[in-house]
């Protein structure tokens, strides 16, 4: 009888569905902070739209304020930005054969892959270009990163 019990009760616990785990910032963390490890810790809570790994967050940058103890939505962080607000980076157009060079002046904050508002320093117009790895922001034609 009591083999049956336990047995029953190793089936019941082995039907139970794990926990999975979610990623809490450990403290409080500012905007445009770059994670790391100790700056997060896990519940065994699983919580949709939410990190389950705490490799997932590591290296990259809160976008928004992260609260000690609450979870860390998926939309919380991301790529790390490589370009500030008013920096100044080279435009590149490149079409064809041609490519034309000229400095402009960041409008936002950036990570490779962004699309960026810049401004042109000698004509002074707005253009929108894609953030390469190296810096420099493809406008127009065949944007190569």
């Amino acid at each position: 009888m009591i083999k049956h019990l336990l047995i029953s009760c190793a089936i019941v616990l082995m039907a139970q569905p794990a926990l999975a785990e979610t990623v809490v910032a450990a403290r409080t963390i500012r905007a445009q902070t770059v994670l790391t490890a100790g700056d997060l810790s896990t519940i065994e809570e699983d919580l949709p739209g939410t990190l389950s790994s705490i490799e997932e967050a590591i290296g990259q940058e809160a976008r928004v304020m992260l609260y000690s103890g609450r979870p860390v939505s998926i939309n919380d962080i991301g790529p790390a930005a490589i370009i500030e607000r008013n920096q100044i980076v080279p435009l590149i157009y490149s079409h064809g054969g041609l490519r034309i060079a000229a400095d402009g002046r960041a409008l936002d904050r950036a990570s490779v892959g962004d699309v960026v508002r810049v401004m042109n320093l000698s004509s002074k117009t707005t253009v929108s270009g894609v953030v390469a790895a190296d810096g420099t922001i493809h406008v127009g034609g065949l944007a190569t990163h």
